[in-house]
């Protein structure tokens, strides 16, 4: 995508929901570039947290969920309203790509290592329980061994709950693609696998941590034996399901659930449904 960036009104953003609603939509995902950016084109402020507020007064919507919100200029107001605000998940997805300023200065992400850290730590102390994601991307030119290794201390170190990890591509009309992109392709699969692999005894661990819990289960689909859903700590298609055999119990798809879990695996967990 390229260009400025365009907000929607929040009226006509709250008439969309208002909508989706009525037809029976249960949960929001709201999906930008830049979540962080919105409203300053059109209200001349970060309107966000605004936006979050009008949009869990609609009727009918139990989940709001925020995808790629920016730590450049990110709105802390954005966490009061999730604590205020039942229907909005506790989940929110920051790409922060690396943690080296090195690469992060030639990312032009607007942010250094440090700001990084003590904006992952001021998120997760203004909201303890909350699901943090972010993606990274490995073999980005200039990226040396050294810068590599910073970011596998980080990633052990800051124990996100969802992470996605990819090579980097080297692509036109992109700032990048104006420096050479010298590292091999299996060197770049190496690290993200290295990556990855921390991730998943990172998921692995927390994930055991809620054997014995009760989660409420938005079921998505019913594959073979198995009702599949996803707890509001999970975006679908890229984060952890919740797996219940029918024999365990019986939920419409597109209907809530609790769950109580009783399995897990490293990307997956597996319940029963309780009253």
């Amino acid at each position: 995508m390229r260009g400025k960036h365009v907000s929607k009104s929040v009226d006509e953003l709250v008439k969309e929901a208002s909508v989706l609603a009525a037809s029976g939509t249960k949960e929001l995902i709201l999906i930008a570039q830049d979540l962080t950016y919105y409203g300053l084109d059109l209200y001349g402020k970060r309107n966000l947290a605004d936006l979050l507020k009008r949009l869990s007064d609609v009727n009918g919507i139990e989940w709001i969920r925020m995808q790629y919100a920016y730590p450049s200029g990110f709105p802390l107001e954005v966490l009061d309203v999730m604590n205020e605000r039942s229907n909005i998940c506790k989940y929110l997805d920051m790409p922060l790509q690396h943690i080296s300023d090195a690469m992060l200065k030639s990312m032009r992400r607007g942010i250094t290592k440090q700001k990084t850290i003590d904006l992952v730590n001021t998120i997760r102390d203004r909201v303890p329980d909350i699901s943090l994601r972010t993606t990274l991307i490995c073999g980005y030119p200039g990226e040396s061994m050294q810068d590599f290794e910073e970011m596998k201390t980080w990633v052990e170190e800051t124990r996100f709950d969802r992470l996605g990890c990819f090579t980097y591509s080297h692509e036109e009309n992109t700032h990048a693609f104006e420096l050479e992109d010298t590292i091999e392709a299996e060197v770049k699969e190496q690290r993200v696998e290295e990556i990855m692999n921390i991730q998943q005894n990172i998921s692995l661990s927390k994930n055991i941590e809620k054997i014995g819990k009760v989660f409420k289960v938005l079921i998505d689909k019913k594959e073979g034996d198995y009702f599949v859903g996803r707890t509001e700590f999970d975006s679908p298609e890229v984060d952890n399901e919740v797996l219940v055999h029918a024999s365990e119990g019986y939920a419409p798809v597109g209907s809530f659930a609790n769950v109580l879990v009783n399995r897990a695996e490293e990307f997956d967990l597996y319940g029963e449904i309780v009253k």
